[in-house]
């Protein structure tokens, strides 16, 4: 599909055209009228489909012209890499320097940044507690801010930028929210439902035409760790099915941990590869487990471990998925004809790297139901609880709000918002058997 479908100015579709984009990504084709139309845009798509660049085309076309002595659009990232890579971005595509750009990351001194927002800007790339942290010190002024953008919105949730994020969308009176995101789920829905207005889903999916040959592949989506461990003790239990298992963790400390809490550390079966202690029982090569009899469970963390073929071990289980996507395609892509099954247990903050695994093998994985017997943890109660550290930051940030209401000569009558933009309806979840 030609560019020119996108509604671009000229400008940037030879701004595109010069950079090698010829034609218009599908996530483009499906979001920009609706962006570029005022709406709130829920777009979910996989790594490389496109999702910086419709951002970045969309600013430039809603704010249309620069030179603002205050921002007009506000994007937020997670991390420092990302603002680069954005700033890059609007570089490229903003070849008239039309507007005026900063980037905001947590590396340079607070006051210089203030000092940069305050001599004039149109569009502020930022890390959200950065920005926070600005707009609490009256550095960053939000009350022209038209478009605000969350990008990488589920690893914002794993990094916990929550608050922070709801914070200035409470700030913004009124403005278009455009959420870039790789995946959707139930904590992500918790974090924008407050402010987004009406939005409209758009989902696209972009696999590998070429699919890689595997081993057999299943995902158990459970909602917290307590339940893996339910389930990774329930699984184990029958020991004439698991007879030899190698579960891969991504750290020592958490096989150190998940050894000591199955069967409440009495299990005799199951050892710890290069335990992080040198009284405790534990198998420093695989190759030598795996002709152990009495070695049931071997515990492997993915930092410390030196790849080696996974032949005579019948099951595969990634209680947590590797960083690297590699690692895992390495270990379950078909080299010979052995029976392998590959479990995979999944949380909500993990779906993004099923989300990679899935593009670059060109294939869904299937998902298996959960054992009806299986103990769902639910940590709501807990999580609700507020410690007195979180009290006193909701006192401090009361005090703040305070002063900042103080520092401003209040709206005259005329020009009062009194409607209410955050009681928008819940951003529909995508909730397909298998996570498209």
């Amino acid at each position: 599909m030609s560019l020119e479908q996108l509604k671009l100015s000229k400008p940037l579709i030879a701004a595109m055209n010069s950079l090698g984009h010829l034609s218009a990504k599908e996530i483009q084709l499906k979001t920009m009228s609706r962006i570029l139309g005022g709406q709130d845009v829920i777009a979910i798509g996989p790594e490389g489909s496109g999702k910086t660049t419709t951002y970045v085309l969309a600013t430039l076309m809603r704010l249309k012209i620069g030179g603002g002595d205050a921002p007009r659009a506000l994007i937020l990232v997670p991390t420092k890499e990302k603002v680069f890579e954005v700033l890059e971005t609007f570089n490229l595509l903003n070849r008239n320097d039309t507007f005026r750009i900063v980037g905001i990351h947590a590396d340079e001194p607070i006051d210089k940044q203030v000092e940069d927002l305050t001599d004039g800007v149109d569009i502020v790339v930022a890390i959200p507690s950065r920005a926070r942290a600005i707009y609490l010190k009256l550095g960053l002024n939000t009350n022209k801010i038209q478009v605000m953008v969350v990008d990488d919105a589920a690893d914002m949730v794993k990094k916990g930028f929550q608050l922070p994020i709801n914070e200035l969308a409470r700030s913004i009176q009124k403005c278009q929210h455009l959420i870039f995101t790789e995946v959707m789920h139930e904590k992500l829905n918790h974090m924008i439902d407050g402010f987004m207005y009406l939005p409209a889903t758009i989902e696209v999916e972009e696999l590998s035409e070429i699919a890689v040959e595997t081993y057999q592949q299943l995902i158990y989506q459970v909602p917290n760790f307590r339940t893996k461990l339910n389930l990774l003790n329930l699984l184990l239990s029958d020991t004439e099915v698991f007879d030899k298992v190698v579960v891969f963790v991504n750290t020592r400390l958490t096989a150190q941990t998940l050894s000591r809490d199955l069967f409440d550390g009495k299990a005799e079966d199951i050892f710890v590869y290069k335990p992080l202690f040198f009284d405790e029982a534990g198998y420093d090569s695989l190759e030598v487990f795996k002709v152990h009899d009495k070695a049931r469970v071997l515990i492997i963390a993915n930092e410390n471990f030196e790849e080696e073929k996974l032949t005579d071990i019948p099951f595969v289980i990634h209680f947590e998925l590797p960083e690297d996507k590699m690692l895992y395609i390495n270990r379950v892509m078909k080299t010979d004809d052995v029976d392998l099954v590959a479990l995979n247990f999944i949380t909500d903050l993990e779906l993004p790297q099923l989300k990679k695994i899935e593009q670059t093998i060109g294939q869904k994985l299937e998902e298996a139901e959960l054992p009806q017997d299986l103990l769902i943890e639910d940590l709501s109660k807990t999580t609700k609880q507020k410690s007195k550290h979180a009290k006193e930051l909701e006192r401090q940030h009361a005090e703040e709000e305070a002063f900042r209401n103080a520092a401003f000569q209040p709206k005259k009558e005329s020009n009062a918002k009194t409607t209410n933009f955050s009681s928008g309806e819940k951003a529909k979840m995508n909730k397909q058997k298998k996570h498209g």
